[in-house]
């Protein structure tokens, strides 16, 4: 199935070995689909836990001269003061609330899903988690920063996951998003939740991808946050 502007195909998704009892909703980064973490996950994944991960729409992207490509919102550039796409980020993050909410109807509590991404997917993940009434089992944040962070903690005032655990990785030889974010991420994250709840993993001569290691710390943080009922 192919994506365009105005549908986007369903979730690319690895079905639980058995019943599921937990989720998995993982956003993938710029230009990418859910096909490569749904294989990804498919080698790591947990029997109860179901693994969806969405396409992103088909848009303009500014930093890459407005071509069209998969992307959760505009990015305009990959500075620390760029300017960012305010409206984009808030309706993105409305559509993955009505995907968990979909997954609670299917009869999995938000406590039994973990959100996470990576790159823009993971930005988006954080955002999502920090602005949402849904209290959910964790947040694996992967190669990324917080959006619009200059907008919290006034947005994060009544937000259900200030005691969430967070598993935040990045590659410390990353050249596309530089460490330093995922550094200056983590400072904001430990003043919006339990700092004892938020997990820092960097990995040596990783760039702006994954490596086993990290999916291992992936593995290890599914299993401890959604263990088997």
């Amino acid at each position: 199935m192919c994506g365009n502007n105005m549908s986007v195909p369903l979730p690319a998704i690895v079905p639980a070995a058995r019943k599921a009892t937990a989720a998995v909703i993982f956003l993938h980064g710029l230009g990418d689909t859910g096909h490569s973490w749904a294989d990804a996950f498919a080698g790591i994944r947990t029997p109860h836990v179901k693994y969806i991960c969405p396409h992103a729409p088909i848009k303009p992207v500014t930093l890459n001269m407005g071509m069209s490509m998969p992307t959760w919102f505009d990015i305009k550039g990959l500075q620390t003061d760029a300017e960012e796409d305010e409206a984009g980020i808030k309706q993105a993050s409305e559509n993955i609330k009505a995907l968990i909410d979909q997954e609670v109807k299917n009869g999995i509590p938000s406590h039994r899903i973990v959100l996470g991404g990576f790159s823009q997917g993971g930005a988006l993940s954080l955002y999502t988690a920090l602005t949402s009434q849904q209290k959910l089992g964790g947040v694996v944040a992967l190669s990324c920063w917080l959006p619009l962070r200059s907008s919290f903690p006034q947005v994060s005032a009544n937000c259900a996951n200030k005691e969430m655990h967070v598993l935040q990785c990045h590659g410390e030889a990353d050249p596309l998003v530089p460490m330093m974010f995922g550094c200056l991420t983590v400072e904001k994250l430990k003043t919006l939740c339990n700092p004892s709840n938020i997990t820092f993993k960097t990995y040596p001569r990783m760039p702006h991808s994954a490596c086993p290691e990290e999916m291992m710390d992936i593995k290890e943080f599914i299993e401890k946050q959604l263990p088997p009922i």
